[in-house]
């Protein structure tokens, strides 16, 4: 017969290997996957692209300039209802890092990047009309604001510009703190409170009266940031927030609801990485927290991202940094 003191010893070590797992996929410690899927859709038409402008405007995902491999005009248009691309009318310029944005029905395109490497900021601005599928230039952006890869964030009748480049070259990259709005049914524009650090490549959203400038970059891929600044537009000033826990450059950003979705881009030393991040990380502008998604399938950086309905599109991009421009477009769930 077994002593009493063996038969407890053998209870509680069976208890504690319940509560703790037992090495074989069982307990608590097991890891878990991060949450979220992802799937690929239908690949851009029209061919590769990056450095492009990305924006939802009417349950469709567009698609607008960027390098491919030359600059380009193209204006491409996805239906995910269909799975299937169709071309809008080309943008009256070729452009790299425009600044887009969708309002009242219209898409905008506030400024941006041109001619072959090195690249340099031009103030051209772009309404297009899905109705009747023409372009119509609009005043440009005032003297010495010019610049593109700007945060971007739509309040109202307004489109907000933060941060950007005004030049872009192998041993020199300009990036600026200005903070700017214009008016899509005045055409004015109005001068604010600079960023509190000069951003480009920046992931941007605005959430409940406030404007999010989330990661980036400052003169070049070498200085990647995680900081998130928060803009409330009420009352004109700017703070600090949790930040990004994976500071990166070239990000794309969407907003679900009150939460911004952070994903991809560039500044990754790890080796392997091609430069590149598929990182995927959530802010709740609630409860200002950050969560870790489901990575991507295949790492980009220099791409957009926009939200329709319950799923984020990330069409474009480059896998590598110092590579050209991929087809590929990934969704993702939460």
């Amino acid at each position: 017969m077994r002593s009493i003191t063996s038969l407890c010893f053998s209870l509680c070590f069976s208890l504690l290997t319940l509560a703790c797992g037992n090495g074989d996929g069982g307990g608590t410690d097991t890891p878990t996957e991060p949450p979220g899927a992802w799937r690929e859709v239908a690949p851009i038409e029209g061919g590769p692209r990056q450095e492009h402008g990305v924006a939802a405007l009417d349950g469709k995902v567009y698609v607008v300039a960027g390098v491919n491999p030359a600059n380009t005009t193209l204006v491409s248009v996805y239906d995910p209802r269909s799975d299937s691309w169709s071309q809008a009318a080309p943008i009256p310029m070729p452009m790299n890092h425009p600044n887009v944005a969708a309002v009242g029905g219209k898409l905008y395109v506030i400024g941006g990047m041109v001619s072959d490497f090195p690249w340099y900021a031009v103030g051209n601005a772009f309404e297009y009309d899905p109705r009747t599928n023409t372009w119509t230039e609009l005043s440009p952006m005032p003297a010495g604001t010019e610049r593109g890869s700007s945060a971007v964030g739509v309040s109202g009748t307004k489109i907000y510009l933060a941060g950007g480049l005004r030049s872009l070259a192998a041993d020199f990259q300009d990036t600026v703190a200005t903070f700017s709005s214009y008016d899509v049914v005045t055409g004015t524009w109005e001068t604010l409170p600079d960023l509190p650090e000069p951003r480009d490549h920046v992931g941007g959203a605005i959430v409940d009266g406030t404007f999010y400038v989330l990661g980036g970059r400052a003169n070049g891929v070498e200085n990647v940031k995680g900081t998130v600044f928060a803009y409330e537009l009420s009352t004109g000033t700017w703070s600090t927030r949790a930040p990004l826990p994976t500071p990166r450059g070239g990000v794309a950003a969407a907003v679900i609801g009150k939460k911004i979705y952070v994903i991809g881009g560039e500044g990754n030393p790890a080796p392997g990485s091609q430069g590149v991040y598929g990182d995927n990380e959530v802010y709740d502008t609630e409860r200002d927290t950050w969560s870790v998604l489901a990575p991507m399938l295949t790492p980009r950086h220099g791409t957009g991202a926009a939200a329709v309905g319950s799923t984020v599109y990330v069409p474009g991009g480059a896998a590598q940094t110092r590579l050209g421009p991929i087809v590929s477009v990934e969704a993702f769930t939460p």
